[in-house]
């Protein structure tokens, strides 16, 4: 990014207080983390960001979006004086969107999105100067964040869109208009805010709000829910992906280790092999594929990005642990859907040991909460995964579905403030030829314990 302070006021047809010429190339929230020639932007939530505008200015902040009803304005660097500076920060990263006016890929779905997005960035850097989401900057703060981060030479914007509430969809594609997009999967993810699968199938679909008369939906055409929702919606250009052959991109000839997954499709005979296990990541690779043949990426190089992908920690990946075996941590994120794929890939995983499963509360299930917990005990198996350790107050109702199937000393509670208990029980049993699965929702931080099991 590389704006003038009047660019900006212009954008936002905006005054500027103690007006001078500055341009900024980078934006700050935390006062903390400003530099020099960075845009302080004070967010009024907890804490009124407008009250560190003085450590913003010490770490080299040259300017600031204000709201006017923050008065007396300070007077070390230029203002630009707003409404509500969430707003204008988010006009700002629109406008300069079309400034540099890339492609823009957004992906959103239940679970899946971060892993597609770094499968269709490596393939869209084949081509393209590529930018991706960083992390899982996906909400109304991190997409805008994201945007500002280009380069003005960016070809390529591969976006993440979250969505946690109704309407946070339709306010994101409406800001990045997308040119693709990309849905996953619905899951039971956020259902406590959407009480049923088909509105959160409604919400997904919001990310087609912001589309132009030429954008194009690449949807996962094994859910009933988005066939039904794409139906019936006029002049919508789609493309479907999936393990079914009734889709346009289906694959076969699934062949997958304990770290990786080959593959074929029915579009040609070349082979992919993705860093990933799991058929479900075999899916996201489809829709990335489903991506590159839209902006024109051959098989060949796509193949060649598929298989070299840099994927983000704690998303499935195998981790080599301390006690001398293998751990497979997705400790990011989690519900019943995600955890029921990871949990029968998993035991599928050849071992001299046991399998061992440690998994957390799955969060924002509302009051489906124990029940969708307790529906995970058919991808338990006694025979398959020895030992489960469970960690939270909701996932005292799957430890009761457990109760008939496994002995009482191979299942284990732990409450979610005692990871360093979960730790040691779980360093005093582990041998070199046991496998670990971790997964739970971020909030129960299972990343903690991933941390101290590695070398």
């Amino acid at each position: 990014m590389k704006l003038s302070i009047q660019q900006i006021a212009d954008a936002l047809h905006a005054p500027i207080q103690n007006e001078q010429n500055v341009t900024v190339t980078t934006t700050s929230f935390d006062s903390r983390q400003a530099k020099p020639n960075s845009l302080f932007v004070p967010l009024v939530a907890d804490n009124d960001g407008h009250a560190y505008i003085d450590s913003a200015v010490q770490n080299g902040a040259t300017a600031a979006l204000w709201q006017k009803d923050h008065t007396p304005y300070p007077t070390e660097i230029p203002l630009i004086l707003v409404d509500d500076t969430l707003v204008a920060f988010q006009a700002v990263a629109e406008f300069y969107l079309h400034e540099v006016a890339p492609k823009v890929v957004a992906i959103s779905g239940s679970n899946g999105k971060t892993t597609t997005k770094d499968l269709i960035a490596a393939i869209g850097a084949t081509k393209f100067k590529t930018l991706k989401t960083p992390e899982n900057f996906n909400n109304e703060i991190g997409v805008p964040t994201t945007i500002l981060a280009m380069d003005d030479d960016t070809e390529l914007l591969v976006l993440e869109l979250g969505m946690d509430h109704p309407g946070d969809l339709n306010k994101l594609s409406t800001m990045v208009q997308p040119d693709i997009a990309v849905l996953t999967m619905i899951g039971e993810a956020h259902i406590e805010f959407f009480k049923t699968r088909g509105r959160i199938a409604d919400g997904k679909m919001q990310i087609t709000d912001g589309f132009k008369s030429d954008s194009t939906l690449v949807y996962n055409g094994d859910e009933p829910l988005l066939i039904e929702r794409v139906g019936a919606k006029d002049n919508l250009h789609s493309v479907r992906f999936g393990l079914n052959s009734e889709n346009d991109l289906f694959a076969s000839d699934i062949e997958m280790t304990p770290t990786k997954a080959t593959f074929t499709t029915n579009t040609s005979s070349q082979s992919f092999t993705i860093p990933l296990t799991g058929r479900y990541n075999v899916a996201n690779a489809l829709s990335a594929i489903s991506v590159g043949h839209l902006l024109g990426i051959d098989d060949a190089q796509m193949a060649d990005a598929l298989i070299n992908a840099p994927i983000t920690a704690n998303r499935t990946q195998w981790l080599d642990g301390r006690f001398g075996g293998q751990i497979l941590s997705d400790v990011y994120n989690s519900n019943p859907t995600a955890a029921k794929e990871v949990l029968q890939s998993f035991s599928t995983v050849p071992t001299n040991g046991k399998r061992i499963a440690v998994l957390g509360d799955m969060l924002q299930l509302g009051t489906a909460a124990p029940e969708l917990h307790a529906s995970l005990a058919p991808d338990l198996n006694p025979e398959k995964i020895q030992q489960v350790y469970l960690v939270g107050e909701l996932m005292a109702a799957l430890a009761d579905a457990l109760a008939t199937k496994y002995p009482a000393d191979q299942v284990h509670l732990y409450p979610s403030n005692a990871l360093d208990d979960l730790t040691s029980a779980l360093q005093a049993q582990l041998t070199a030829d046991d496998i670990l699965l971790l997964k739970g929702s971020h909030g129960i931080h299972l990343e903690n314990v991933v941390e101290k099991l590695i070398d």
